[in-house]
């Protein structure tokens, strides 16, 4: 173990080295620098830095765990994560770049014509920024707490002191290319793991082809054995069920989508590039670059859950006595999020679907992916690399999201309503005191989760879905909806999703207990509370037009704006106002 310990210093020590140097050498000297890295960043690096922004900590170390227990009902979360970057380089980035302005509220007010369209952005912008964040600062408190064996609140304040010191002092130009490095660090220590589990499980160095392959020495798939494995212990079978019902799959995998297109910290780093045709070449880049993981994840997922079970039954039938449980079990429990509870006395793990007989009381699915090399016996130096790349995950994120919500603050409130002759020194200033305060709060978030913190990933992407996605959607391709429809649609679509999130007795309520029996009592037609985004977003349009239908429409000059936008003339040069 202290060779570990040791190994882990030092890899996750390098780490932040590379990120403080890259602060002080990037280093914001302007408002542009800050929010959008002078807009002079190359579209591979901006792909390769939107790819860790992206890549959260729910993406290296929560999605393969979910898949891991979910099995096929997982791959909502490829399908629409993925799936959403298309949207977005298709029918949100080339637009917004053109456009050329600095934040998504700013455009947002200004193609509504509206102080209050803008300000109900910022409100909204900061509701899905926040929810999220506390999902990353969680995932740096846990990845802390185990590897370095500290507490999960000295790990949390850890994450912040470095969050703080690259965001701070170098906004968008050193988080774009901390990123960067980011992204190489969590892209090996995904993929190397992986590929040293596949290989010994199938001979395949290539996880993606190892999860198709059969296991060494026999004619069985991987894949068929898993499911033989879990069905015996009256799991359902790994490669079939759905999650939910067929609506609630694609439903779930819609509200992902759409929210990925919506999410501001991802849509502001395609104002960082010199012209239009890079907006898009980035975002294509970008997806590139997340699907070297997300193709890979499966696999891990598969492996890992075989893996476990391996360990705990190495005999088919034949239990393993807790007293000669491995290290990794030992190393896990003492963290909390592994738990063993000896129900008939026998001194043996049984893990099973029937929670009268399964002693494996909690297996937390954020331990998969992190524990995975450790379950696998690979080199003590693979287990440090996946420590510093799933730190390099969260920090990467949470210093995009953070930035959104500062520039939200400085740019969009205090610039943009309240104090419009403000210096360009001093909203630098404001900027960097905001992003200190996001990163304040998001720390107390962390230390205080709420209680719906456990979904918060998937919840941040339908506030997106709901709110902000489809205003930008309709301000790009409608020229008639007019201020007060984008306000009351977002309005309208945030707060729907909300109120059925936290299940309160309104319309959904009753329709769900009116008509659907004996399902839960929060879910309309068996659609769940993380999926129902996409719902919210379908009362964002349609609050929108009907509005737009009552009211004056837009003057002649944002009809032009919008006309402008969309015309592909002079569409290789960024048309700065």
């Amino acid at each position: 173990m202290d060779n570990l310990r040791l190994l882990t210093y030092i890899f996750v020590g390098a780490s932040f080295a590379i990120y403080f140097g890259i602060a002080i050498w990037a280093r914001a000297g302007s408002t542009k620098e800050f929010y959008v890295a002078g807009g002079g960043v190359h579209p591979v690096a901006n792909g390769m830095a939107t790819a860790a922004d992206w890549m959260s900590a729910a993406s290296f170390i929560s999605m393969a765990g979910l898949i891991a227990f979910l099995g096929y009902g997982g791959s909502v979360f490829l399908m629409g994560w993925t799936g959403g970057f298309v949207i977005l380089a298709m029918l949100l980035a080339p637009y917004l770049r053109k456009y050329g302005k600095f934040t998504v509220p700013e455009f947002i007010g200004d193609r509504f014509y509206s102080r209050g369209a803008r300000i109900v952005a910022v409100v909204c912008l900061i509701i899905c920024s926040v929810t999220y964040v506390i999902g990353q600062m969680k995932g740096v408190g846990v990845a802390f707490s185990r590897f370095l064996e500290v507490s999960y609140e000295v790990g949390l304040l850890i994450g912040m002191v470095i969050v703080f010191f690259y965001a701070v002092l170098g906004g968008m130009k050193g988080i774009t290319y901390t990123q960067i490095a980011q992204y190489c660090i969590l892209i090996l220590a995904y993929t190397i793991p992986a590929m040293f589990i596949s290989l010994n499980l199938t001979g395949n160095i290539l996880p993606q082809l190892g999860l198709g392959s059969t296991l060494i020495g026999t004619d069985v798939f991987l894949l068929d054995r898993l499911d033989q494995v879990v069905t015996e212990l009256g799991f359902n079978e790994y490669t079939t069920t759905e999650r939910g019902s067929t609506l609630n799959m694609f439903v779930y995998t819609l509200s992902l989508m759409i929210g990925t297109a919506g999410l501001p910290h991802v849509i502001i780093r395609f104002f960082t590039v010199p012209k239009v045709k890079d907006a898009r070449s980035s975002a294509g880049w970008a997806l590139i670059f997340i699907a070297i993981l997300y193709t890979t994840a499966p696999a891990v997922a598969g492996m890992a859950r075989l893996n476990l079970i391996n360990t705990i039954e190495p005999v088919a039938g034949q239990n393993l006595a807790y007293d000669e449980r491995p290290q990794w079990f030992k190393n896990w429990e003492q963290t909390g999020l592994l738990g063993y509870e000896d129900k008939n006395g026998d001194g043996l793990i049984q893990y099973s679907a029937d929670s009268s007989v399964n002693e494996m009381v909690k297996i937390d699915r954020d331990i998969m992916v992190l524990a995975n090399p450790e379950i696998a016996e690979l080199p003590n130096w693979v287990i440090a690399l996946v420590a510093a790349g799933g730190l390099a995950a969260a920090l990467s994120t949470a210093a995009g999201l953070l930035l959104a919500i500062s520039s939200a603050i400085s740019h969009d409130l205090l610039k943009g309503v309240i104090t419009p002759n403000i210096t360009e020194k001093q909203e630098l200033m404001a900027s960097r005191v905001a992003m200190a305060l996001a990163i304040a709060g998001a720390g107390y978030l962390g230390y205080n989760p709420p209680d719906f913190a456990a979904g918060t990933v998937a919840l941040a992407f339908g506030l997106a879905a709901s709110s902000i996605f489809p205003a930008l959607m309709m301000g790009i391709f409608s020229k008639k909806i007019t201020k007060e429809a984008a306000i009351a649609g977002m309005v309208s679509g945030i707060t729907v999703t909300l109120l059925y999130v936290f299940q309160h007795k309104g319309i959904m309520f009753i329709a769900s207990t009116a008509f659907l029996g004996d399902m839960p009592a929060n879910w309309f037609l068996g659609i769940e509370p993380n999926a129902f985004g996409a719902i919210g977003a379908i009362v964002n349009f349609t609050v929108a037009f009907i509005v737009s239908r009552v009211t004056a429409a837009p003057p002649q000059e944002v009809q032009d704006l919008v006309e402008n936008m969309r015309v592909p003339t002079g569409v290789a040069e960024a048309h700065d106002h």
